[in-house]
């Protein structure tokens, strides 16, 4: 159980930290995308290190179906991490939503804008089509380097968390412009129930496309692993 506590505290802070800062710094500036960027990417090298040790630190469920094809987890404790995660995500949303209420209550924030509360949207990337091919490529980069560098064998150890924190900076750099960057069904859900309107629309494609990203990794990475009896 604390596994999947640990899951949902993670989550928590990669959705709120990332979402908030998009909201309330904003993607429409050179600093503002970095600065969102950035703040997903250290989010999760700042998980890695708190609770990396507890669950590993997935916060994702591409991730968690990632390593769960790879043999790497039961089924049933993908299914506890699925569960904290979106729950950690929910959680988020709704404080998200708390926030811009409060704060600057606005229909910036809501559904009358996709991207209102760190919400991802499909225009950018022309349309539901652009968005999945950007979300299932995007999420197979990610996911292939988080199995690499945890991999017990050939792994970075103790700097896999940095090395999937900076990977992750740069995926949204190069998409944040373009769907606003899920690589996470989980980071999409919980801001996109609150939202409602053209985000909660296009929800699905934050969640299945990712998930397909993550599968694929799975495949990849089995393929190029060393076996175990090689050194």
């Amino acid at each position: 159980m604390k596994k999947y506590i640990a899951e949902c505290i993670g989550t928590f802070v990669l959705t709120f930290l990332g979402c908030a800062t998009a909201m309330f710094v904003g993607c429409g500036t050179t600093a503002g995308l970095f600065a969102t960027a950035a703040a997903f990417g250290l989010s999760v090298v700042a998980m890695a290190y708190t609770i990396g040790g507890i669950s590993g630190c997935h916060i994702n469920p591409a991730i968690t179906l990632g390593v769960a094809l790879s043999g790497r987890m039961s089924w049933k404790d993908a299914c506890g991490y699925w569960c904290g995660q979106i729950i950690g995500a929910i959680i988020a949303g709704a404080l998200l939503l708390l926030f811009a209420n409060v704060m600057t209550p606005s229909a910036e924030f809501v559904g009358a804008n996709p991207a209102g509360l760190g919400c991802n949207g499909v225009a950018g990337a022309g349309g539901v089509g652009g968005a999945f091919l950007v979300e299932v490529v995007a999420t197979f980069l990610f996911v292939l380097v988080v199995l690499g560098t945890t991999d017990s064998k050939v792994g970075a150890g103790n700097f896999a968390g940095l090395a999937i924190g900076l990977s992750l900076i740069l995926i949204h750099l190069v998409c944040i412009n373009l769907t606003g960057t899920s690589v996470n069904p989980a980071r999409s859900i919980g801001p996109a129930l609150f939202a409602g309107g053209q985000a909660l629309k296009d929800l699905w494609v934050f969640i299945v496309a990712p998930l397909c990203g993550g599968a694929l990794s799975a495949i990849v990475w089995c393929a190029l692993a060393p076996a175990k009896d090689e050194k």
